[in-house]
């Protein structure tokens, strides 16, 4: 798992939630190449094993809030997004931000549910 780029903690257990903190698209210290959809992947694939870390599974995720450079890109993340999660839909909030670490094209934060 990547260090964190600042003073937080990537994931927090608070009682029966996990709160994994935004994840961009980073891979052995390097934004993935491919676009946003790649990024997505990647993102989801950084929260994945925080929660696998924790015990808990993407099937757990009650909630994300995915921020996006480019809301033209909202295609691209939404179907990125929806391969990863599969049949699985969680309450998602999307935004569009000036400007993400490392130059990303998204960062993706979300709660999972352990009850």
């Amino acid at each position: 798992m990547a260090k964190p780029l600042g003073p937080y903690s990537p994931i927090v257990r608070a009682g029966d939630w996990l709160v994994v903190s935004g994840q961009v698209g980073l891979l052995e210290g390097k934004i993935v190449p491919g676009g946003v959809g790649a990024e997505t992947k990647q993102a989801l694939a950084n929260a994945e094993a925080l929660l696998t870390a924790e015990g808990a599974t993407l099937a757990d995720v009650v909630k994300t809030t995915v921020f996006l450079r480019h809301m033209r890109d909202f295609p691209i993340m939404n179907e990125a997004y929806a391969e990863v999660f599969g049949e699985h839909r969680p309450a998602r909030s999307t935004v569009a931000v000036v400007e993400l670490p490392l130059v990303a094209l998204v960062e993706i934060e979300l709660w999972a549910y352990m009850g």
